[in-house]
C-alpha cells in the first residue's frame, strides 16, 4: 500500500471537516422542505446529478469505463444510499435534529470496528476508551429519547437503520475510491440511487412537487455536492476509523440548530452523552492505532 503524503492527508482531513459541517445542515433543510420525506430524498439526488456532471467535466475527471464487478460495487453503494436516505428522511421528521444526525451516522462505530478487523489490529488504550465513550454517549442519547416520547424513539430507530445502510454505502465507496476519481464515483452512485428513490417517493404519501425549491436546492448543494463530494475525496486518504468518528461532528451542529429554531432543548443526560462523544474524538486523535494501523482501504483488503 502506498503511504499518503502528509500534505494530502492534511487536505483530506480538512475536506472531511468541511464535509461534516455542510452535511450537518441537511436535516434542517429536510424539515423545511414542503414535500414528503421520501420526495426530499429524491430531489436531493435529482438536483445534484447535473451539477456533479458539470463539475466533473470542468475538473477533467471523465466518466471511466467500468468493469462489471466495479459497476456492481458502485450500484450496490447507490442502492444502500437510496435506502439510507429514505429511512433517514423519515426519521428526521420524528425525532430531534441532533439525534437524527447522530444515529444517522451510527456508521462511525461500525466503520471503526471494520477497520480494526480488516487490518488485524487491536485497539490501544486511547482508542479503546474512545470507542467506549462513543458507545456510552449514544446509549445515553437513545435512552433520553425513549423517556421523552415514543414518537422520538421510533424516529431514532429509523435513523439507526439509515446509519447501518450508510455503512454499506461508505464501504462500497471506499473500495471503489481505490481506482476511481471522486467526482465520477459520486456521480455514478448518485445516479444509481435516483431510480429507487423515485419509486419510493411516488409510492409514498405526501407531496412530490415542491412549491418552494429553496430548501431542496440547499439540501442538494450542501449535502450531496459539497458534503458527499468532499467526503468521497477524504475517503481516498483517511482511515475508516478517522472518517467514521469524524462523522460525529455533525450532531453538535444539528443540536444547535434544533435548539435555536425548534426549541429542542438538551437535558443533562443529552449533554453528558454529547461530551462523551467529544472526548472520544479527542482520544482517537491521540491513538497510535488510529493514525498508523488503520490506513485507508487499499486493494489488499
Amino acid at each position: 500500500m502506498t503511504a499518503t503524503p502528509p500534505n494530502a492527508s492534511l487536505r483530506a482531513f480538512a475536506a472531511m471537516i468541511v464535509a461534516n459541517l455542510a452535511l450537518a445542515f441537511g436535516p434542517w433543510m429536510v424539515r423545511l422542505a414542503d414535500v414528503s420525506a421520501l420526495s426530499s430524498a429524491f430531489w436531493r439526488l435529482a438536483i445534484a446529478a447535473p451539477l456533479l456532471f458539470l463539475i466533473a467535466r470542468a475538473a477533467r475527471q471523465p466518466m471511466p469505463r467500468l468493469a462489471p464487478p466495479m459497476l456492481g460495487m458502485i450500484a450496490l453503494g447507490g442502492l444502500c444510499f437510496a435506502a439510507d436516505l429514505g429511512s433517514w428522511h423519515i426519521g428526521i421528521h420524528h425525532t430531534k435534529l441532533a439525534n437524527a444526525t447522530l444515529f444517522g451516522n451510527i456508521a462511525s462505530f461500525v466503520l471503526a470496528g471494520y477497520g480494526l478487523v480488516v487490518h488485524r489490529s487491536l485497539p490501544d488504550r486511547p482508542l479503546s476508551a474512545a470507542l467506549l465513550l462513543a458507545g456510552v454517549g449514544t446509549l445515553l442519547l437513545l435512552g433520553r429519547s425513549y423517556e421523552f416520547a415514543t414518537r422520538n424513539f421510533a424516529g431514532d430507530l429509523f435513523c439507526i437503520m439509515a446509519g447501518l445502510l450508510y455503512t454499506g454505502y461508505m464501504l462500497s465507496m471506499a473500495r471503489a475510491r481505490e481506482t476511481l476519481q471522486p467526482l465520477p464515483l459520486l456521480l455514478i452512485s448518485t445516479l444509481a440511487g435516483l431510480g429507487p428513490l423515485l419509486l419510493f417517493a411516488l409510492a409514498g404519501a405526501g407531496s412530490f412537487w415542491p412549491r418552494d425549491w429553496t430548501p431542496l436546492i440547499l439540501l442538494a448543494l450542501g449535502s450531496q455536492v459539497v458534503g458527499q463530494g468532499l467526503m468521497v475525496y477524504a475517503m481516498g486518504h483517511l482511515s475508516p476509523l478517522v472518517v467514521g468518528l469524524g462523522l460525529l461532528i455533525q450532531p453538535f451542529i444539528s443540536a444547535a440548530i434544533g435548539s435555536f429554531y425548534y426549541g429542542e432543548r438538551l437535558g443533562a443526560l443529552d449533554l453528558l452523552g454529547g461530551l462523551a462523544i467529544c472526548a472520544a474524538l479527542v482520544l482517537v486523535r491521540l491513538s497510535r492505532t488510529g493514525h498508523g494501523a488503520l490506513a485507508p482501504l487499499d486493494k489488499n483488503i
